[in-house]
């Protein structure tokens, strides 16, 4: 069995399992906050970068998917539309991945929980974001940035990219394909990055592998109850989770 789980028992690979199949039916459902239930979860059994590791294959592949699910043809308008936003997250993203070895457990659990609770506390709040046409460029490279370094380092990107598109509130069936095309782009970053940086490796990539059939199958549910649900109340029980999924990390963080 790989070091990954050699020191935990086979019910936390049950666990690791589960979540992702919830994560991929969230994913499914609403479009995002796969890598952000992986990693709260999957942290509180495992070491911050075997958790990083383990999150990579399967978000790049759901998140694909759920770009391509739209067609082709809009992929060309929503790459033309955010290119500057996509630029400075994918360097962001190499940057980032560079640090991992420069942080200690409390401070990635820091880096990861603070994020989650932010967002998912604002958006509960019912806090809306708008961005004034003038200064479009300027927000693109300071939360595209902000994204693409937090995202390196702990593989969750989706709190400003998310913030971003509800402030031009975007169609939501423009968004959950936006979303993909963002989203799996920083994902192939984050994999070239994370195999040169070594989080990815012999060890890891195994288990990371692993994941993508609970959380496609997930998304697969997801997608098939998405138009079945109360998407304003879905997504406020995925806030509430995920929100007490970072004050656990929170915890972790600052009590050792």
């Amino acid at each position: 069995m790989s070091a990954v789980f050699a020191d935990i028992p086979m019910t936390y690979v049950l666990f690791a399992l589960a979540f992702g199949l919830l994560a991929g039916f969230v994913k499914g459902a609403v479009g995002f906050a796969l890598p952000l239930i992986l990693i709260s979860s999957l942290s509180t059994f495992l070491p911050p970068e075997d958790a990083l590791a383990v999150l990579v294959v399967p978000t790049l592949v759901a998140n694909l998917w759920q770009a391509a699910r739209g067609g082709f043809a809009p992929l060309k308008l929503v790459f033309r539309k955010f290119r500057r936003f996509l630029a400075v997250l994918l360097a962001g993203i190499l940057i980032g991945a560079q640090f991992i070895p420069y942080f200690s457990e409390q401070v990635m659990f820091l880096l990861i929980g603070g994020p989650v609770v932010a967002f998912s506390l604002v958006q509960l709040a019912g806090f809306k974001f708008s961005v004034p046409d003038g200064r479009k460029g300027v927000v693109e490279v300071v939360l595209g940035s902000a994204a693409g370094v937090i995202g390196g380092v702990t593989g969750v990107w989706g709190p400003p990219t998310i913030a971003y598109l509800t402030a031009l509130d975007t169609p939501k069936k423009v968004q959950i394909q936006t979303i993909g095309v963002i989203f799996g782009s920083g994902a192939v970053m984050l994999l070239l990055s994370h195999l040169q940086s070594g989080v990815l490796n012999a060890r890891t990539l195994p288990w990371s592998l692993m994941m993508v059939g609970p959380v496609i199958a997930g998304m697969a549910l997801g997608v098939l109850v998405q138009d079945r649900l109360d998407p304003v109340k879905f997504r406020r029980i995925t806030l509430i989770v995920l929100a007490l999924a970072g004050l656990n990390l929170l915890r972790r963080g600052l009590m050792g």
